[in-house]
């Protein structure tokens, strides 16, 4: 995992592959893996296998879908996901995939406190 830190070099950790995340998640034999941690922001490589039994998380996350098709149910609704989309989950939200491809691969971006950013309403 790449983490930038004071002094470190923020060029060495600008970039990260698919193939060198995938190769992360192979050598850890997880369906999850970070790869990158800066701040409040911490970046895995998510693959569902089989059934997804995930449990509302501690923070906001974002998605970004890397490969494969299915469905995406969050707090009760369902929606069809593909490469390229952007999915949210609120922090505390119950969320998961379902009927999804045995190739799906998610970047997973959590971000911010505990508990969640709330809802924005006092932003300007």
């Amino acid at each position: 995992m790449r983490k930038l830190t004071p002094g470190s070099d923020p060029a060495e950790a600008a970039r990260i592959t698919l193939e060198e995340a995938e190769r992360l998640l192979a050598a850890a034999g997880q369906h999850s893996v970070a790869v990158f941690e800066h701040g409040t922001l911490q970046v895995k490589l998510y693959a569902p296998r089989g059934r997804d039994a995930q449990t509302p998380h501690a923070r906001d996350e974002i998605y970004l879908v890397a490969r494969g098709r299915g469905w995406f149910v969050n707090e009760g609704r369902r929606h069809p996901f593909e490469p390229h989309d952007v999915l949210f989950a609120r922090a505390g939200a119950a969320h998961h995939f379902e009927d999804f491809s045995d190739d799906s691969l998610v970047w997973v971006f959590f971000y911010g406190p505990e508990g969640g950013e709330g809802d924005g309403a006092s932003d300007p």
